[in-house]
């Protein structure tokens, strides 16, 4: 069910307007949330360890992979230089090969590793990773110059070093990020090791070429101590942090029986470049002293190389544990958190249900009687006659003793109440409704009858001023009409006014200018041709009457207001008025127009736009949708869209058996309004055939040949032939003594065509044909045998031939000209006679 908002009672946001299951939910929230927020916390450092752990294991992963290319890159380094220093032999081409084809299997482990953990990496770490790559994609270039002719043993000694010296600072990066002290000493003893063995391996690339050109050179000898330092520094750093297990490893593999030979060697090199001695013949057992050196420091390089990468596995799986752990207790956390919440949750969910079961219930029983029992109430009663519908209260369904079950007898007490104060409101809007409809029928009843008299009055008159007069007066009393009529409207009465046939469109809206003032300023471009059925056609009258009004009322005197219609795609037909006035507000525009759409009773916003109050009240009646919209400079536009089932085609039947096809016309004031006399017609009115409004500006056209005028110009329009009606008094109709249609009149007087349908008429209408009697003596009616000359044909007639097409300003004109001679020929007529 819909909620209603309430002034005054602030956002939404307040703690007063929460929900009692919100606010049951908040009490419970508080410690909770801090328990959630606190076991979070714990989630979440434990996550981030975890992926700090993770991303260790991936550096030790990719630094065992690193360890293995600098092992293998060191050998590729050492037999290079060896190789160049001894001039490029061929014999050894072929070992070199090798060495490069071990070292890209290594680099190939270590570009996969390194493309992936470059992904999850940042700052300094994704550097040292992507420098990594770089330093791999320049061993081409470095292999391409040292195999040709153009690098020097110690050259390619320094650009194989600075490879590899990149390649172990990712080596740095392992103990980074982690908060474990073992996995950081282990961090740390692999950077040691890792740089020890690259001192052992860079003092066997320099002594081989050393021993092959026989002396060392300055720069040669101290690169070779630095080397010797480094080592040395290397495996004190390493045993400072490694741990007994760790040095006992190392000792028993690399410092064995294995490093005696290359420590010897290296010592008796050392002794003879001291004093001076040729470094050949360093083992006179063998011949090739490089070779022999090679040989004996590449067992301890490997051994070193063995414990490097137990120390790298080792890291690998402390790393794994830790974040196994990590995990481990996330979840652990996680979980407690999630039970703690479902407790949290059961536990409000039933003390919530305690309470906000009973609650929905009593607003929902409090809804359902705003929206729909009390409305029911009120319309039942509106529809009795007395008023008087006994009404029973129904107790909401809420039993408890609580304070919600007070509440919802509280809220008994108000319905009973207001179920009381609903009928007092129906009884007095129905009295209220009454006394309109009263005051309407007694209006319309004075009305009608000034109407009666003014049309008499106005048959009579000969004085044009009077006749002006008499018009004004006839004028006033039709707006009166309409006035009376919207009281009706206010009741939701139906007007007494009905039409059986269709009426043209163009009749319609001229009849609504007929109950307006200022009609004379409304420039009418009617071109549907379609016409309005009977039952609607007072009501559209008065709803166009209405709209014109407020456009005459609410501009300029001087500004004309236009009437135009058109044909839309649907069917129906859009009417607009449209004027040059004030105007609306956007704000006022969009609330007049909810009121069109959906007009609601009478109130004190409707006593303010009444007119719009009845528009919007007659359109819903018959399906009409109406809307005010701004125009583009002033004024407003009043859009009316007749629907489809309103309309008919013009000379359509209207189903009626013995009803003319056709419409009928509409009339206006002084002879043509509604009630007053109506001018005689074809069946088949079109705009051709009515009247102008007196006052309004006829345009225009090009002369027009009217039969109407060819058969009466002969004995009205020759000069100084006599009027028409010659002794035709106001009190005398056709046919009656004195008039030319009666046989005693001299034979100068008047005659037309019509003449014959005239006295048709008076022998029928003195003399009817008859069909004999009923069985209780009433005269039996034949059908269509007091037909008169130029009626309607019968059903086997033929068609009338088409006529010509004309205009309508032009046969408006000629039959007000034909009216007007009319007029002045009765009231000159007496002077004659005089």
């Amino acid at each position: 069910m819909s909620t209603h908002k309430i002034e005054g009672a602030g956002s939404g946001l307040r703690l007063r307007n929460w929900r009692v299951r919100s606010r049951l939910v908040a009490l419970i929230l508080v410690p909770t949330a801090a328990a959630v927020l606190l076991g979070g916390i714990q989630i979440t450092a434990s996550l981030r360890a975890a992926t700090d752990y993770q991303r260790v294991n991936d550096l030790a992963r990719l630094s065992d992979h690193i360890g293995a290319l600098t092992h293998e890159l060191a050998q590729e380094r050492d037999l290079t230089s060896w190789y160049i220093a001894q001039g490029r032999p061929q014999r050894q081409t072929q070992a070199v090969r090798r060495q490069m084809d071990a070292v890209d299997t290594q680099a190939t482990g270590v570009r996969d590793s390194a493309a992936l953990l470059r992904t999850v990496v940042g700052g300094r770490t994704r550097d040292e990773v992507e420098t990594v790559i770089t330093r791999l994609n320049d061993l081409g270039p470095l292999r391409s110059r040292a195999m040709g002719s153009t690098l020097l043993p110690d050259a390619a000694v320094d650009a194989y070093t600075l490879v590899i010296g990149d390649l172990l600072s990712l080596h740095d990066e392992l103990g980074k990020g982690s908060d474990d002290d073992t996995l950081f000493g282990q961090a740390l003893t692999l950077g040691a090791l890792a740089r020890a063995k690259e001192a052992l391996s860079l003092q066997r690339a320099l002594l081989s070429v050393v021993l092959v050109a026989g002396r060392f050179e300055q720069d040669q000898m101290e690169r070779f101590l630095g080397a010797l330092s480094e080592e040395r520094n290397a495996r004190r750093a390493f045993a400072v942090e490694a741990g007994s297990d760790e040095r006992r490893l190392f000792d028993e593999t690399a410092d064995g029986r294995t490093a005696d030979r290359a420590e010897f060697l290296r010592e008796l090199v050392l002794l003879r470049a001291s004093s001076g001695a040729s470094l050949k013949g360093l083992d006179l057992a063998k011949k090739d002293d490089a070779g022999e050196w090679y040989d004996a420091v590449t067992v301890t390089i490997d051994r070193m190389r063995e414990v490097e990468r137990r120390h790298t596995q080792a890291i690998v799986t402390r790393s794994q544990e830790l974040g196994a752990a990590e995990q481990s207790r996330a979840l652990l956390t996680a979980g407690g958190v999630a039970g703690l919440l479902l407790v949290v949750l059961l536990i409000t969910t039933g003390v919530a249900r305690s309470l906000v079961k009973p609650l929905r219930r009593l607003r929902g029983e409090a809804l359902r009687i705003a929206e729909d029992r009390l409305p029911a109430y009120v319309q039942q009663v509106r529809e009795s006659r007395d008023g008087e519908v006994p009404a029973e209260v129904a107790p909401v369904g809420v039993l408890s003793r609580d304070e919600i079950g007070e509440v919802a007898r509280a809220f008994d007490e108000v319905h009973r109440e207001a179920v009381r104060l609903a009928g007092e409101e129906a009884r007095l809007r129905t009295t209220v409704n009454a006394m309109f409809v009263n005051l309407s029928r007694r209006s319309q009843t004075l009305v009608e009858r000034q109407l009666t008299l003014v049309e008499r009055l106005e048959r009579g008159e000969r004085d044009d001023r009077r006749l002006a007069d008499l018009f004004k007066l006839d004028h006033l009393a039709t707006r009166m009409r309409r006035n009376s009529e919207n009281l009706l409207v206010l009741a939701g009465q139906e007007v007494a006014r009905r039409w059986r046939t269709p009426v043209e469109l163009m009749d319609v809206v001229r009849a609504s200018l007929s109950e307006v003032e200022n009609y004379d300023r409304v420039a009418i471009r009617i071109q549907a041709e379609v016409a309005v059925i009977g039952p609607s056609v007072s009501d559209v009258v008065h709803l166009l009457a209405e709209l014109l009004e407020n456009a005459l009322s609410f501009s300029p005197k001087e500004s004309p207001v236009v009437v135009s219609s058109g044909v839309i795609d649907g069917g129906g037909v859009m009417v607009s008025v449209t004027d040059q006035g004030i105007g609306m507000t956007p704000e006022e525009l969009a609330e007049v127009n909810r009121r069109l759409a959906s007009p609601q009773g009478a109130d004190a916003s409707a006593a303010r736009r009444m007119g719009l109050f009845v528009v919007g009240r007659l359109a819903l009646k018959h399906g009409i949708r109406v809307q005010l919209r701004p125009q583009e400079k002033v004024g407003l536009t009043a859009m009316v869209l007749l629907p489809e089932t309103l309309l008919t085609l013009v000379g359509a039947q209207d189903g009626r058996p013995g009803t003319p096809a056709g419409v009928v016309p509409l009339g206006f004031p002084g002879g043509n309004s509604v009630g007053s006399t109506v001018l005689a017609a074809p069946a088949v009115l079109t705009e051709e055939a009515v009247t102008p409004l007196p006052g309004t500006v006829v345009p225009a056209q090009e002369e027009e040949f009217l039969p109407i005028f060819a058969s009466v110009e002969s004995g009205w329009f020759r000069a100084g032939a006599a009027p028409p009606f010659s002794g035709l008094t106001s009190t005398e109709s056709p046919g009656s003594p004195g008039s030319p249609d009666s046989p005693d009149s001299s034979d100068e007087a008047w005659s037309s065509p019509g003449d014959d349908g005239w006295q048709a008429a008076r022998a029928a209408a003195n003399d009817p044909a008859l069909g004999g009697t009923t069985a209780s003596g009433l005269p039996r009616r034949t059908p269509r045998a007091n037909l008169v000359p130029g009626s309607v044909a019968g059903p086997a007639a033929d068609p009338p031939p088409p006529r010509h097409a004309r205009s309508a300003e032009v046969a408006r004109t000629r039959m007000s000209s034909f009216q007007e001679g009319v007029r002045r020929a009765r009231n000159e007529l007496p002077k004659r006679e005089s």
